[in-house]
């Protein structure tokens, strides 16, 4: 397809072939950041518009076809300032200035409790990294866009829209908010009683949720000032060519080779090497084979630093300080930046906690994945980053990750909820871990007294130390609030409960709290953790 009289040069956009998931050519839109020429070939480096950047990868000219050729569009020239050139047009840091000044109210206007439309962003891939950063606002993600069509489902009162119909034979019908103008009635706050009614199929249940008030949903778009403890989003204003393309080869960590799928930080003259060799215990990084057989011989570690504080068969968890472990969290941050692209990361772990799931065999213990959190978080985040090694990926171990994060805010006595933006895979796995633990509360709820059951949403909390947020919003995913003749209610279908049932048949992998030896501490009352 490639034709050798016309040059293509950075950020040409034209059709480029590759495979799908069923291992048939398609055509997509994709740029052109990269060109290179090793002895005997050219190759690209090319994104594919609209697909995740771990897609990303150089290809032949054959595979570019160059009859729908795009070149760049000359983009005008900005002023200045202190030497450093100002921002494009295009950049996200001058689309969120746009997205502030039409969003922000006059200062004498008061607040009705409707929420401010975030700058827009793709949702990025997958789940990690570190660094103290400004809080950004991230677009909207999937649950993002739910709560915009039921806004007030985001205040902590927990107050709905009213809904359009419900059907009468325990199914539910697409929700369908008020036309503009009609005057918006209130719900039950989170502290009210829910009851549960029975339809007359014994396997689909309604809960009712009596009236309420409205409060301001403090969620308003607008971002906050920079924060003092350790946040990990990365705002991707300062994205150049150099982070947007993988600089790693590949990566042999213990019997496992990793293709990693977005930039990571390692030292430049590391960057250039056919495979990357770590330790699998302290995930120390070697240029060769010999190096590495040379650091066994002198690494006295064979599972994370830290306490064990789980094991169940050959499952265990450690919790590593990033103070006193400084090496391996950095080294940790470093490998799993290949897997997460919308966190940044820096050297500075000292207010974080990581806590690595291993699995045991007569050599040692093998990471599988690991989840961060923050020694003080003033939002209520359980986690910073997650992430399952890709060998490790679709066996569960995600949902565990999760399962053990909750599990330790309901030993501190706490709700939480993970950083935003989440990854699409990291979202995929919250909701699928959010559904499943709702429904098997719901389903779960027997009748007392001859009466039918009861429950609030801060019960709800309480059980799981899922933040109510994101009980509300699950249930605005699964479709389940509706509107019935002044009440709000909640039914599961019976397609609900046979799916869930299903799911539940699948999760082998649970944690057992018998067999969690974790005493939280109070670091507010550390000077220096």
């Amino acid at each position: 397809m490639a034709e050798s009289s016309v040059e293509i040069i950075e950020g040409c956009r034209l059709p480029v072939l590759r495979k799908n998931q069923e291992n048939e050519d398609e055509w997509p839109l994709a740029e052109i950041l990269s060109v290179k020429d090793p002895p005997g070939r050219r190759l690209y480096y090319v994104h594919y518009i609209d697909f995740n950047k771990r897609l990303d990868e150089w290809v032949t000219p054959d595979r570019l076809d160059l009859k729908k050729l795009q070149f760049p569009k000359k983009e005008a020239k900005t002023p200045t300032k202190n030497g450093l050139p100002g921002s494009v047009p295009g950049s996200p840091e001058r689309d969120v200035r746009k997205s502030l000044e039409l969003c922000v109210p006059a200062a004498s206007a008061p607040s009705r409790g409707k929420t401010l439309p975030a700058p827009k962003r793709k949702a990025e891939s997958v789940c990690l990294a570190t660094q103290v950063s400004a809080a950004v606002t991230p677009g909207p993600s999937a649950e993002e866009s739910q709560a915009s069509v039921y806004p007030a489902l985001r205040d902590s009162s927990f107050s709905v829209q009213p809904l359009a119909a419900l059907s009468t034979n325990g199914t539910t019908r697409r929700l369908i908010p008020p036309p503009p103008g009609r005057k918006r009635k209130t719900c039950g706050g989170t502290d009210e009683m829910v009851k549960v009614f029975q339809n007359n199929d014994p396997r689909c249940s309604t809960i009712y949720m009596p009236p309420g008030e409205d409060s301001q949903d403090s969620s308003d778009g607008i971002p906050s000032a920079p924060r003092m403890t350790g946040s990990l989003v990365s705002d991707r204003s300062h994205d150049d060519i150099v982070t947007r393309m993988k600089n790693i080869e590949c990566i042999e960590l213990g019997r496992h080779r990793l293709k990693p799928w977005y930039f990571s930080p390692y030292p430049q003259e590391l960057t250039g090497l056919p495979i990357l060799y770590l330790c699998e215990y302290c995930l120390k990084y070697l240029k060769s084979l010999k190096c590495l057989q040379r650091h066994l011989t002198k690494c006295n570690l064979r599972h994370p630093p830290g306490n064990e504080i789980y094991r169940k068969g050959t499952i265990s968890f450690f919790e590593i300080d990033g103070r006193k472990n400084k090496s391996y969290s950095q080294n940790l941050c470093l490998l799993a930046k290949c897997f997460l692209d919308h966190k940044t990361l820096s050297y500075a772990t000292d207010p974080f906690l990581f806590y690595v799931m291993t699995e045991y065999d007569s050599k040692g213990f093998h990471i599988v994945g690991y989840f961060s959190k923050e020694k003080e978080s003033t939002e209520d985040y359980n986690v910073a980053c997650i992430l399952t090694l890709p060998p490790y990926q679709r066996r569960g171990y995600g949902k565990l990750l999760i399962e053990f994060s909750y599990e330790l805010s309901k030993v501190e006595g706490k709700t939480g909820t993970p950083e935003k933006p989440l990854s699409d895979l990291g979202l995929l796995s919250y909701r699928s871990y959010w559904t499943q633990t709702i429904l098997e509360i719901l389903m779960n709820l027997e009748p007392e007294d001859g009466e039918r059951p009861q429950i609030t949403i801060n019960e709800i909390s309480e059980i799981t130390s899922v933040k109510k947020e994101d009980v509300i919003s699950t249930l605005q995913y699964l479709n389940l609030i509706n509107y019935y003749k002044g009440q709000y209610i909640l039914t599961l279908s019976e397609d609900i409960v046979e799916g869930h049932e299903r799911a539940m048949q699948k999760r082998h992998l649970r944690i057992d709290s018998k067999c969690l030896h974790f005493t939280p501490k109070d670091w507010s009352k550390r000077g220096k953790w």
